[in-house]
């Protein structure tokens, strides 16, 4: 199907005057509304000949390409196309090119296909290519694996034609580069074309006084602006694309225009990039100097999740409330972000209130409300949701079996998740993915079957990741299966020689033996491989603003008050007889006890909660996240302090929430 495509692409032919681009019309196919009736005209048009008509055969094509999307109906209908029109090959290129994405792959068929139909007109001798063609080629190019070698010769074609000045053909042009990741090449195209817009203005200004010469040239000034926002888009998004975060930055603070595009754009990168603080701050930088450019639907769907993350209820409720009060409709992907936010800001109860609330509920809305009781460890809700999502007809995506089987391991559902892990293999025919094998191994594990565990990993058809192996290397820790979490620790080493997880838990594994030899060995290796233990962060949101904290973190401003509330806590918890439990402080027996004690002293969430209480009026809710699993010193420490304070703190760690309240947790010390 490809074999004529480069050597065609390398010579076309010479524009021609009678290239149409505008789209035919045939008032019956224009107003059809289904594929029943476009196909009963079709017949029709068949017994009355009327389909040897070009423009009556091109507006059939145009309705089942575009408008109904059948694109095997239309590439039936362009192949019995005795003499194609330039519009009928731009239209079923376009809907090959625009074709949809499953499992995040693209139809790679259907891309070739339409380069193949390039390919045709551009060997057909009575229609040539026009500027309404190049825009879909590229794009096909774009999103086609190793398509960049064709894009280079279409980009050739675009100059010959004289179509490098388009604002449409330069934009997917430059879309083309970004998406096959050639930067640099896209980066001279973008530099030639801002350089080409500053020539226009000082051009521009060489004009007369005339209004309609002025006149003229704002208009076009507009025009040349509103493409050339499209391109500076364009090239932000690459740079995001390939992690280069601070290149993308610096182009956004150089855009002389920025549209609604570019912040959401902005945003989504930060967010996806991991850079939740980053999307947040663009956010509400966008609301203080956005030059008049208002949070749209899409705002809001690329910054729930960076909410989310930060676990920064104040402002998700705002954002909620925004939506409401501008008239943002809260449909089923808008309202499942909506979910997963309270869920994942500890308000599990106005997640709930939401869901129940949406008109229509889809599988990602479902999934959302699953996982949300699952990482608050209401296993049996989540279940039943699960049910009732089934009762309604709605089908489970694999997705949805991640949720189900999180909250069977949060509840210690052991007969449950093989029930689940089975029905999704072979009733539902989803092949598991390692997140699938990650829970069921976490599921094990957790209530103490390492051997099972163990032997389900080995099974696996899939090669275990790092966090498999340390699922079963967290629950060798919790039962405190020395042997076998050593072997786990070693074989991590190997697999992922730089992560620092692996080398402290096995030397907290030989602390608890009292082997503090092997700790020695340890420490050593990893100051042999410069490697490092990950620093314990918490943050906590007061009045819309994060406050962020290491362990033992003195630069905030109130560290003298956030110092004297934790000795004061130390203190109370002490005239309670409370003793801190030093069992897995990564320090040598010889060093003094006094420094193990200061180190849980402040560990980061205890910081975030003492912060939290001189900072809080009596009685009100603390919410912390952190970036570890919550210690099991601080989790006792911070059942006592609910009681003491008469606070309910909700921890939210790597794993799960913590509910504390009234001296005890949700989890039931079981995590």
């Amino acid at each position: 199907m490809m074999n004529t495509t480069t050597t065609a692409l390398i010579t076309p032919p010479s524009p021609s005057p009678s290239s149409s681009s505008t789209s035919p019309h045939f008032p019956e196919i224009t107003t059809c509304k289904t594929l029943k009736h476009l196909t009963q005209i079709h017949a029709h048009l068949i017994k009355t000949s009327q389909i040897n008509d070009p423009l009556i055969a091109s507006s059939l094509l145009h309705a089942a390409a575009i408008t109904h999307r059948e694109l095997n109906y239309a590439l039936r209908l362009f192949r019995n196309i005795p003499r194609p029109n330039p519009f009928s090959y731009n239209t079923i290129i376009r809907a090959l090119a625009e074709t949809l994405i499953v499992e995040e792959q693209f139809y790679d068929s259907q891309l070739i296909e339409a380069l193949s139909i390039f390919s045709q007109m551009l060997n057909d001798e009575f229609v040539v290519p026009n500027k309404f063609t190049y825009p879909s080629v590229l794009k096909a190019c774009g999103r086609l694996k190793k398509g960049l070698r064709i894009g280079v010769q279409v980009h050739g074609q675009v100059v010959k034609l004289g179509f490098d000045d388009d604002e449409f053909v330069i934009s997917n042009l430059l879309r083309m580069y970004v998406m096959c990741g050639e930067m640099g090449d896209a980066d001279l195209l973008f530099r030639k074309r801002v350089r080409k817009s500053d020539d226009f203005c000082v051009n521009g200004d060489d004009l007369g006084n005339g209004y309609v010469d002025n006149y003229g040239f704002r208009e076009r000034k507009k025009r040349r602006d509103d493409g050339d926002v499209v391109l500076w888009n364009v090239m932000v998004d690459g740079y995001v694309k390939i992690g280069e975060f601070e290149v993308a930055r610096k182009l956004f603070d150089e855009m002389p225009k920025r549209s609604v595009v570019s912040w959401n754009g902005m945003i989504a990168g930060y967010a996806r990039g991991g850079r939740f603080r980053e999307a947040v701050e663009v956010f509400r930088e966008m609301q203080v100097v956005g030059d008049g450019v208002k949070p749209n639907y899409v705002t809001l769907i690329s910054v729930l999740p960076a909410i989310s993350h930060l676990g920064a209820l104040e402002l998700g409720n705002w954002v909620h409330l925004y939506a409401e009060r501008n008239g943002i409709v809260i449909d089923d992907v808008l309202g499942s972000a909506l979910v997963d936010m309270y869920s994942k800001c500890g308000s599990l109860g106005k997640a709930l209130q939401i869901f129940e609330g949406l008109p229509k509920k889809s599988t990602i809305t479902w999934n959302a409300v699953i996982n949300g009781l699952a990482i608050h460890g209401r296993a049996n809700e989540a279940i039943e949701y699960f049910s009732k999502m089934l009762d309604l007809g709605v089908k489970p995506s694999d997705v949805t079996y991640i949720g189900v089987l999180t909250a069977c391991s949060h509840g210690g559902k052991v007969e449950e998740g093989k029930m689940f892990f089975n029905h999704m293999v072979n009733v539902c025919g989803f092949p598991p993915r390692i997140e699938h094998y990650g829970c069921m191994v976490d599921l094990l594990g957790r209530n103490g079957l390492l051997d099972e565990a163990e032997k389900f990993i080995l099974e696996m058809p899939l090669k275990p990741d790092d966090v498999i192996w340390k699922a079963l290397l967290g629950a060798c820790k919790m039962h405190g299966n020395i042997e076998m979490g050593a072997r786990v620790a070693k074989h991590l080493m190997e697999i992922v020689p730089s992560d620092s997880g692996s080398y402290v838990a096995l030397s907290n594994l030989y602390a608890s033996l009292g082997n503090w030899d092997g700790v020695a060995q340890v420490r050593l290796l990893m100051k042999d491989k410069d490697i490092r233990k990950d620093p314990g962060c918490s943050w906590i949101e007061l009045e819309g603003a994060i406050h962020e904290f290491l362990v033992e973190d003195d630069k905030h401003p109130r560290a003298t008050d956030i110092k004297l509330m934790l000795e004061e806590i130390s203190s109370r918890l002490s005239e309670i007889g409370y003793q801190l439990n030093t069992s897995q402080v990564f320090l040598n027996v010889e060093e003094e006890e006094d420094a193990k004690q200061s180190g849980l002293q402040y560990h980061s969430e205890k910081i975030a909660v003492a912060f939290g209480l001189i900072s809080t009026r009596s009685k009100t809710p603390l919410r912390v996240v952190k970036n570890l699993r919550i210690c099991q010193d601080c989790h006792s420490s911070i059942k006592l302090i609910s009681k003491l304070y008469e606070r309910t703190i909700v921890v939210r760690d790597r794993k799960r929430f913590h509910h504390f309240k009234d001296g005890s947790c949700s989890c039931n010390d079981y995590w």
